[in-house]
């Protein structure tokens, strides 16, 4: 079936089975062991690279084993450990402030809903979303600029504004067991194969259900 004949939930299928047959258990790429860590490196990895998220955390976690010992601290002490990361002034205020929070309101625990954990600091809805769908198995979509992109390239939808369109198309159409995995594949072919500037389309899998790879490849258009 070509592109410009797929419906947009036949082109979610193809997309989607493409995925679980070559990748059946994506994970983040980030480097944690309990949700305190997961949340504290999500925090950071905002506009920076996991790779160097990994690079920092495992000093920082030494220093700072639990919520409670990240609370005692101070923003220049954990500046010191962060400052090779983006942003690590007004990250560190946010870690500050988001293991206070954790120990003032919610026991030193890192929630399992979405409503609570907006109210951290440093912690957005995407962050959110990371949580909930990685530490807690929720169907969550968190859209970070990869699946921004990519989503609307290939055509998982259409011209959306913003992230929270984003979003809400995807889990209308991905089924609820495949949502948590499919953050991730979708993530991950932005990284290594769907890149901003130059998409690596000859060496992607997806390209047949692609509107992006048909409006640019194909005669027939998407």
């Amino acid at each position: 079936m070509t592109t410009a004949k797929l419906t947009l939930a036949e082109r979610y299928k193809m997309v989607l089975d493409w995925f679980e047959t070559h990748d059946a258990s994506p994970q983040t790429e980030l480097h944690y062991r309990n949700p305190y860590e997961l949340l504290v490196a999500v925090i950071l990895s905002a506009q920076c690279t996991d790779k160097r998220v990994n690079m920092v955390t495992p000093a920082l976690f030494k220093r700072f084993p639990d919520v409670h010992a990240l609370s005692d601290s101070d923003e220049k002490e954990i500046f010191s450990y962060i400052k090779s990361i983006s942003y690590p002034n007004a990250k560190s205020k946010h870690l500050l402030g988001m293991a206070k929070m954790l120990v003032d309101s919610f026991s030193g625990n890192v929630p399992s809903e979405v409503s609570q954990l907006i109210k951290l600091p440093g912690v957005g809805r995407k962050t959110a979303n990371v949580i909930v769908s990685v530490v807690f198995d929720q169907p969550a979509m968190a859209v970070d600029t990869h699946v921004f992109r990519v989503s609307n390239r290939i055509g998982l939808t259409r011209a959306s504004k913003n992230p929270l369109q984003t979003e809400k198309t995807l889990l209308k159409y991905i089924p609820r067991e495949k949502v948590a995995r499919a953050h991730h594949w979708i993530i991950l072919h932005g990284r290594y194969v769907c890149m901003a500037r130059k998409p690596a389309c000859g060496a992607c899998g997806i390209k047949q259900w692609c509107r992006y790879y048909s409006k640019s490849y194909s005669s027939e258009g998407a």
